[in-house]
């Protein structure tokens, strides 16, 4: 069974005046940001939205008629 002597974190007591002021300063931001997480769907929707098929030149031609083109 692990202990918390275990976690191999220094001591605020055996630090310095300084680096214990340091080490409180960025835990207290850490916990202030929020951890941005994207969803899956974005994920899936972006990974769409990449995948586009080729076209060849008979397919073009027809798009062409299709919009009212020459």
């Amino acid at each position: 069974m692990t202990t918390i002597n275990d976690l191999k974190l220094p001591s605020i007591t055996d630090m310095s005046q300084d680096e214990a002021i340091e080490f409180l300063r960025q835990l207290r931001l850490s916990r202030r940001i929020p951890v941005k997480k994207q969803s899956v769907a974005t994920v899936k929707k972006k990974a769409k939205a990449k995948a586009t098929p080729k076209v060849n030149a008979d397919q073009a031609k027809e798009l062409l008629k299709l919009l009212g083109g020459n």
